[in-house]
C-alpha cells in the first residue's frame, strides 16, 4: 500500500509544484473526481483490492487536509 503515494507524482505537472495552500483533490490529474471513481471501482476485484484501498485511504487524508485548509 506504501506503492499509492506514488500518485503524488502528478504534484510535478502543477505550476508552481507546491502551494501550501492549494487542496489536492480535483486539481491534480490523479486526484480528479474521475481518477477517484476508478480508485473505489479496483475495491471491487479481488486482485486489485489492497491498491485500491490504499487509493482511497490516500484520497480521504488528501480530502481532510482541504477541510482543515478552509
Amino acid at each position: 500500500m506504501i506503492c499509492t503515494m506514488v500518485i503524488d507524482l502528478d504534484h510535478l505537472v502543477a505550476t508552481p509544484i507546491f502551494l501550501a495552500d492549494r487542496c489536492s483533490i480535483n486539481f491534480h490529474p490523479l486526484h480528479s473526481y474521475w481518477a477517484i471513481g476508478i480508485y473505489i471501482a479496483l475495491l471491487w476485484h479481488k486482485k486489485t483490492r489492497v491498491i485500491g484501498v490504499g487509493l482511497v485511504l490516500h484520497m480521504i487524508i488528501d480530502g481532510i487536509d482541504c477541510l482543515f485548509m478552509s
